[in-house]
């Protein structure tokens, strides 16, 4: 953005007008932080600059950028002045801390679709179809993994989408181009007046478990702007609720008590691809990622200590530069940390049964340079050259090093070999360090691994028995390497009060009509009985009231159900170009999914042969889907 600016006030008439084009694009393609930055830059350039036209100018550009975004900021006329500097400043600072509301990735705007969306949209506008009112389903048709639960996560970036809807001049100028020359300015002029005030969005809560067939989301307005939605609201939730689901399996197999870190930012496709994986992966049960600009973006904890390159980076001890360290309680003196860790060596290799020649210099140097730095943080990566012969007795050298200047360890990682053995063969030692050196902390330190972790790889190694307390994980689980897609799909289900229907050989593929209203019905015991979808205009379930509900497709499968309890699962969540629920904190939906995953029983959540969770329709519902479904079926006909 510099360089733009300095386009700007630096250069010619027509540097000026590609500057111009450059930033009257951007604030609808960056986030909000670019855009206030851009404000920031322009405004400091309009300050400087000397040459009264070129002044002009900037506060022209000044303008536009703040108008194509902040459109209620109107007076601009003293954009030099010491006043609006204050005033404005304040407002952009107030937007930053006002993220909630702004999308996190720039690259989420409305042309961030499919070409056939405006190819419809067009169509509909030409056909007089604007003002329609339609209503569109958002669902998925199977379970991922082979599972029986899926987790809903993206609705707050869809919030996001909506609330900032809006076509630039950009963006109106590019549709012209790819559309037919003959498309009218008409539809345009329709477009560059369309933001989302005419949409209403009912929803499920981010985070709830969900299953096949139900609308998670239910999206209602002008059939051609709705229909424009299709793509990125699907781009939007598709993939959150797969990694998201994902990381919850992995916490399954895992079990409640280990620690599970995402390390899948290298793996992933893409930059956004990897933020939206740490994201998600939160969400749905880790607790921390290595990824840096997710924990900044999104809060989540970081993770990380050091990797094989450093390890092989040192050759000996001769190599350290610097050898002395200050005990903890004492920072005004200096230990010759050091000669502290090679009388220990001898000790440890003793104690272990290693000889000294079996250990790798360079690595002990690598421990010790490493926990020079980070004294209160170390954790060393053993793997590099011999686990149980060189890496483990170094590593309990410098450990033992650091407890006596005062302090403590925090554990090592194994990335390769048989982690099931290792980690237990590791911790034999560690309680053999504890009773022989009387550090009764030392049994109880932390072993992470690695190592290319699946969901299968968890379930083994619960098996076998273990001895580990963390792990590391990232191909698996950022690529969904098992299914990496999860088919949500969006659906047209109503026009003008019309309901509709798509048929298909596969009943799989054949919709539910209609606008409907979605239920969880819950036993005596707390758990989850059923989903039941009922028409928006039928009497809700009662407590304690018996319903029939329905297999939407095969006619003997019914069952009265008498529930304990009854939750309606979808809430207004957009109206009148306004969020209107609440849009929690990562952290309040990480919670959710594991009392929503609390909330069904034991065999839905195995990894081995599941038992499916019933989704069922009221009668009401049941008989209306089949006889508009008769209605819309061509009859055969035989001579």
């Amino acid at each position: 953005m510099t360089n733009v600016v300095g386009f700007i006030v630096n250069n010619h008439k027509a540097r000026l007008h590609w500057s111009y084009l450059t930033i009257k694009s951007r604030p609808v393609a960056c986030n909000h932080i670019y855009l206030t930055n851009t404000c920031f830059l322009l405004l400091s350039a309009t300050r400087r600059c000397n040459n009264k036209a070129r002044r002009n100018k900037l506060k022209f550009f000044l303008k536009s950028a703040l108008n194509s975004k902040f459109k209620h900021i109107t007076d601009l006329t003293d954009m030099s002045g010491s006043h609006f500097t204050r005033v404005n400043i304040s407002y952009f600072k107030a937007m930053e801390a006002n993220g909630n509301s702004i999308p996190t990735n720039g690259v989420v705007q409305s042309l961030l679709t499919d070409l056939y969306q405006v190819t419809m949209a067009y169509s509909y506008w030409k056909n007089g179809q604007q003002n329609c009112h339609a209503v569109f389903d958002v669902f998925f048709r199977k379970n991922p993994f082979d599972g029986e639960f899926t987790i809903f996560a993206g609705l707050g970036e869809v919030l996001k989408l909506l609330r900032n809807l809006k076509y630039s001049e950009s963006d109106i100028d590019y549709l012209k181009t790819i559309l037919p020359a003959n498309a009218e300015q008409e539809f345009f002029d329709y477009l560059s007046a369309a933001d989302g005030k005419g949409i209403k969005l009912y929803s499920v809560e981010e985070g709830t478990v969900v299953f096949p067939r139900e609308p998670l989301i239910r999206v209602e307005g002008p059939l051609p702007l709705v229909q424009l939605l299709e793509t990125t609201i699907l781009n939007l939730v598709n993939y959150a609720s797969l990694v998201a689901t994902n990381a919850a399996r992995f916490r399954i197999a895992a079990g409640e008590d280990k620690k599970l870190l995402e390390f899948g930012l290298r793996r992933a496709q893409g930059p956004d691809g990897g933020l939206s994986a740490s994201k998600y992966c939160y969400v749905g049960g880790f607790d921390g990622t290595s990824n840096v600009l997710a924990g900044k973006l999104f809060g989540i904890p970081v993770s990380g200590t050091h990797a094989h390159s450093y390890v092989m980076a040192h050759t000996g001890v001769s190599q350290l530069a610097h050898k002395n360290l200050s005990p903890k309680d004492r920072p005004s003196e200096s230990v010759d940390f050091l000669t502290l860790c090679q009388k220990w060596k001898e000790r440890v290799c003793q104690a272990c049964r290693v000889s000294l020649g079996q250990t790798n210099d360079g690595e002990l140097a690598s421990y010790i340079s490493y926990s020079l730095a980070f004294p209160n943080g170390f954790l060393a990566l053993l793997d590099t050259y011999d686990i149980l012969r060189s890496g483990l007795p170094n590593f309990c050298t410098v450990a033992l090093a650091l407890h006596e200047l005062g302090y403590k360890a925090m554990g090592v990682r194994i990335d390769s070999g048989d982690l099931a053995y290792l980690s237990k063969e590791i911790r034999k030692v560690f309680h053999l360090i504890s009773r022989e050196f009387n550090v009764p902390w030392f049994a109880d330190l932390t072993i992470v691994a690695s190592n290319d972790i699946d969901e299968e790889t968890l379930l083994s190694l619960n098996q076998q028995g273990h001895s580990i307390d963390a792990y590391g994980i990232g191909t698996h689980l950022v690529t969904c390497r098992k299914q990496p897609s999860l088919g949500v799909v969006f659906k047209l289900v109503q026009v003008d009060e019309l309901a509709r229907i798509k048929l298909s050989q596969d009943v799989a593929k054949v919709t539910i009509p209609g606008q409907k209203t979605l239920c969880r019905l819950y036993g005596k015991d707390g758990h989850a009985l059923l989903d039941l979808m009922l028409r928006e205009e039928e009497k809700l379930p009662e407590k304690d009231q018996r319903v029939l509900c329905r297999h939407p497709f095969e006619e003997s499968k019914r069952a009265n159900v008498i529930p304990a309890r009854v939750e309606v699962l979808q809430k207004l969540c957009f109206e009148n170009g306004k969020i209107c629920c609440n849009i929690p904190k990562l952290k309040e939906i990480k919670e959710r999914v594991q009392v929503s995953l609390k909330s069904l029983r034991n065999d839905h959540k195995r990894a081995l042969n599941p038992t499916p969770y019933k989704v069922s329709v009221s009668n009401n519902l049941y008989q209306f889907l089949h006889d508009l479904w008769l209605d819309n079926a061509p009859i055969g006909e035989l001579s």
